[in-house]
């Protein structure tokens, strides 16, 4: 994926809060460009629900410090994952009404192949580094909200990887039987061994990988 945002030669980049600050820092890696934060709100973490509508919670000044690469630039947004695409569209929406770049481009780790609520202008480039299943993906990075720390996650990515063994005790099954993921998530899945190196060399480029896992879930969040 690397070489396709070469080729599209952004001049800055813009991590949608809170999934895509870390993809967007990881790819900075390899793509030498300044990283601006928004922050949009559609899914509330307190109650588990999706909202009606985005809310702009944060946005970028662009009349001082990077955020003046963006006014007549070429921009790509960054996000984890591009669920209902709602969000993307917001955000699509919103730079183009407000900051008026050059070009727009928008990269997302994970495509979740399901009917989108809204598409994305035909002059904004697309990119996924994976187009996955309908799952609800647990990303590193929300490890503790599923009662996990890291080293578990890990482990538990590792053995979704392999297809399960039979022995699994962090209580995760492989053989796509329901169970509960944590009291964080608080509602029934479909658990799958679904899984796999994010942005490893063979998606984003990036020299890292890391692992996620992901359950059926009875919510969109983005």
């Amino acid at each position: 994926m690397v070489p396709k945002v070469k080729a599209f030669k952004p001049d800055v980049i813009i991590a949608i809060g809170g999934g895509g600050f870390i993809p967007a820092r990881m790819l900075r890696t390899e793509i030498k460009v300044p990283i601006l934060a928004v922050s949009l709100k559609l899914y509330d973490d307190a109650t588990n629900t999706v909202g009606t509508e985005v809310e702009k919670v944060q946005w970028f000044d662009e009349t001082s410090g990077v955020g003046k690469n963006v006014r007549g630039k070429r921009v790509l947004i960054v996000d984890e994952v591009d669920d209902s695409r709602t969000t993307l569209k917001y955000c699509v929406d919103e730079v183009k009404k407000t900051n008026a770049p050059a070009a727009l481009a928008v990269l997302v780790v994970h495509n979740k192949m399901r009917p989108k609520a809204a598409q994305l202008p035909s002059d904004v480039e697309y990119m996924a580094c994976e187009d996955v299943e309908n799952f609800w993906n647990c990303y590193p990075w929300d490890a503790a909200a599923y009662g996990r720390d890291i080293y578990a996650h890990e482990e538990l990515a590792r053995q979704c990887l392999k297809g399960g063994n039979g022995v699994n005790p962090s209580g995760f099954d492989a053989h796509n039987k329901k169970i509960k993921v944590a009291d964080g998530l608080k509602n029934e899945v479909e658990a799958t061994s679904l899984t796999g190196s994010v942005m490893a060399l063979a998606t984003l480029g990036v020299g890292l990988a890391i692992g996620f896992f992901a359950g059926k879930a009875s919510q969109s969040r983005r």
